[in-house]
């Protein structure tokens, strides 16, 4: 039987990480079948969380495809934006990456917590992660979503029929994901390259 991970274009699990250098189409198509979880939480409060992280999907991209031979990894890209002015791409990937972060902590907090319901696990994985950056008009918006969560219940049944595959594709998914999310974490922090972005 098909699952959610199973309908994705790709998954975490498939982005190739070499030397802690991250593939930037791989990611980008990961990302992509990340935000539609989004879809099966299935209440427009989302909207603007996925809209938030195609835009800045949107914006790694297209520096992607301006040079895809110098922007193949995430990290080159920074790099290579890091010397000029603009870094929309930049600004694109630290955002994206704190959304991927809300996500993945989430995600975390519910497959930690079996019996909790998702409105608490979200909105615990809001106030360490997302939080902290939003200012006092994105906060209610985040706020209001969190608890327009389905019941954990219905939102598993829709992630696929066979909980023990599901169960078993979530923790690999998710494993991955937070890989890859701290990577780009530690690899921002280490040349400060989220600074007034």
């Amino acid at each position: 039987m098909s699952t959610f991970f199973d309908q994705s274009k790709r998954s975490f699990t498939e982005v190739e990480v070499t030397d802690n250098k991250i593939n930037t189409s791989e990611f980008l198509e990961a990302a992509e079948s990340l935000v539609k979880l989004f879809d099966l939480l299935g209440s427009s409060a989302f909207s603007v969380v996925q809209s938030d992280m195609t835009g800045n999907i949107t914006k790694i991209r297209n520096k992607l495809l301006e040079n895809p031979a110098a922007n193949g990894t995430l990290q080159d890209l920074v790099l290579a934006e890091a010397a000029g002015k603009s870094k929309t791409a930049t600004q694109g990937l630290l955002w994206l990456s704190r959304g991927l972060q809300f996500t993945s902590q989430a995600m975390r907090e519910t497959v930690n917590n079996p019996t909790t319901e998702l409105t608490k696990t979200f909105t615990d994985a809001y106030s360490k992660t997302l939080s902290k950056y939003h200012g006092m008009m994105i906060r209610p918006i985040f706020k209001l979503a969190m608890k327009a969560c389905p019941y954990r219940k219905d939102f598993f049944e829709k992630l696929g029929a066979d909980q023990d595959k599901v169960n078993q594709q979530l923790e690999e998914w998710l494993k991955a994901l937070e890989n890859i999310v701290q990577i780009i974490m530690d690899f921002f922090a280490s040349g400060n390259y989220g600074k007034g972005l």
